[in-house]
C-alpha cells in the first residue's frame, strides 16, 4: 500500500487567468481545428466537443444537430445494424459524410460481429470502444484486434485516468483515449467502489503522456457548465465528451414526464372559493448506463456479480438542443478570446491557471437552464 500525497484538482479548484491579447473580438477566434492522427490517415475537421455514447445523449436526433455546429456525436451501442447503416446513409446525404460520427463498441463477440457488420458498408470510419474500466487486459487485446482488422480506422478507447495505460492504449492501436473514471454526473463508481482521479488532474497528465507518443485524448465526463469545457481544452484534452450538459432536451431520448407543483400564488375557483395554484413542469429522465435502471432497460437485468454503478435523475426539460450548444461555443470562444488564444490547438499554450476555493458568487442562488 502507499498514498500519492501529491495535489489532485478538479474543474472546481482552478479558473483561467486573464491574459493582455490582440484580439479584440470574439468573432477572431477559430473554434475548428484539423485532426492528424497517429495511426488513422485520415484529417477530420471539427471542434472536439462529444456527445457521450449514453442511451439519452448518443441519439441520432443529437447527432444531426451537433453536425450542424461541427461537433461530434458517439452514438450509443443499442441502436441495431441496420438503424446504424440506414442512419448513416441517410447523414452522408445531408451532410456529404459520417466524418464527425462515431460507431460504439464494446468487447463482446456480439459486439464486434455488429461492427463488421457497419463497417462493411464504407459509410463509417470512426469507433469509439467503451468500457468502463480500461485497465483490463481484454481491452488492450480488443483495440488490437479493432486495429488490425480495420488499419485506417479511426479508434477511440477508453476509460483510463493514468498515464501509463494513456500510453498503452495509443501504442496498442487507439488514436484517442478517453481519460475519466467516475467524473460524471450520474456515475456513482467513486461512491460504490472507492476508485477514481479528479478530473482536472487526469486531463494534465494523460494529455501529457498521449502528446508524448503522437496520440490524442478525450475527457469524458465532469464537465458541468461551459468554463468546465474551456479548462478541459486548456489542460491539454483534444476531445471533450459530454453527457448531462446534453440531456433533457428534446432530441435526447429518456421518459419525458409531467409534475405539478403547488405555488404560493392564490386563483380564484368562485366568490366564495380559493386555492393555491398548481403549476405544471416538464422532466426527462437521464441515467449512468451502469445503473439498475439501463441494465434493466438494454441488458435483461442487474447480474449477479454486479452492482449498479450509475443512478437515475429527472432533469427539467430544456427544449431544442441548439440554444445550449450555442452556448457552449460562444463561452469556448469568450475563453479564447480573454487568454490569447486564436486556435483551439493554441488553447494550453495560452493559458494560466490559478488555484481557488471559490469560483462562482450564488448569493441569488444557481442559475437554471
Amino acid at each position: 500500500m502507499r498514498i500519492q500525497d501529491d495535489i489532485q484538482l478538479d474543474y472546481c479548484d482552478v479558473l483561467l487567468r486573464p491574459k493582455r491579447s490582440a484580439l479584440s473580438s470574439r468573432s477572431e477566434v477559430d473554434v475548428l481545428r484539423q485532426y492528424t492522427f497517429r495511426w488513422c490517415p485520415r484529417v477530420l475537421q471539427g471542434t472536439g466537443i462529444i456527445s457521450a455514447n449514453m442511451f439519452t445523449t448518443g441519439t441520432m436526433q443529437i447527432a444531426r444537430e451537433m453536425q450542424k455546429q461541427h461537433l461530434f456525436t458517439a452514438l450509443h451501442k443499442h441502436y441495431a445494424a441496420e438503424e446504424l447503416l440506414a442512419f448513416l446513409k441517410d447523414n452522408a446525404k445531408l451532410f456529404g459524410s459520417n466524418d464527425l460520427i462515431f460507431v460504439s463498441s464494446g468487447v463482446s463477440e456480439a459486439d464486434y460481429e455488429k461492427l463488421k457488420t457497419v463497417m462493411a458498408s464504407g459509410l463509417v470510419h470512426n469507433i469509439c470502444i467503451d468500457v468502463a474500466n480500461g485497465y483490463s487486459p481484454y481491452l488492450v487485446n480488443y483495440v488490437q484486434k479493432v486495429r488490425k482488422t480495420w488499419p485506417e480506422c479511426l479508434i477511440m478507447a477508453g476509460n483510463v485516468v493514468t498515464g501509463d495505460m494513456t500510453e498503452d492504449l495509443i501504442l496498442s492501436g487507439a488514436d484517442i483515449v478517453k481519460v475519466g473514471i467516475g467524473p460524471g454526473s450520474v456515475c456513482t463508481t467513486r461512491k460504490l467502489t472507492g476508485v477514481g482521479r479528479p478530473q482536472f488532474s487526469t486531463v494534465i497528465e494523460c494529455a501529457d503522456a498521449a502528446h508524448g507518443v503522437g496520440g490524442m485524448i478525450c475527457a469524458d465526463g465532469g464537465c458541468t457548465v461551459p468554463g468546465d469545457v474551456c479548462k478541459s481544452f486548456c489542460a491539454g484534452a483534444d476531445f471533450v465528451m459530454l453527457g448531462g450538459m446534453l440531456a433533457g432536451h428534446e432530441e435526447s431520448a429518456g421518459e419525458l414526464c409531467v409534475k405539478h407543483f403547488q405555488t404560493d400564488e392564490v386563483e380564484m375557483i368562485d366568490d366564495k372559493t380559493c386555492a393555491l395554484h398548481m403549476e405544471e413542469k416538464q422532466f426527462k429522465k437521464f441515467y449512468g448506463m451502469s445503473s439498475e435502471y439501463a441494465q434493466q432497460a438494454h441488458y435483461g437485468g442487474m447480474k449477479k456479480y454486479r452492482a449498479s454503478e450509475g443512478k437515475v435523475v429527472e432533469i427539467p426539460f430544456r427544449g431544442p438542443i441548439e440554444p445550449t450548444l450555442l452556448a457552449l461555443l460562444g463561452g469556448l470562444r469568450s475563453c479564447m478570446t480573454y487568454i490569447g488564444a486564436k486556435r483551439l490547438k493554441d488553447m494550453p499554450k495560452c493559458a494560466t491557471f490559478y488555484r481557488v476555493n471559490r469560483q462562482l458568487n450564488n448569493i441569488f442562488g444557481e442559475e437554471r437552464n
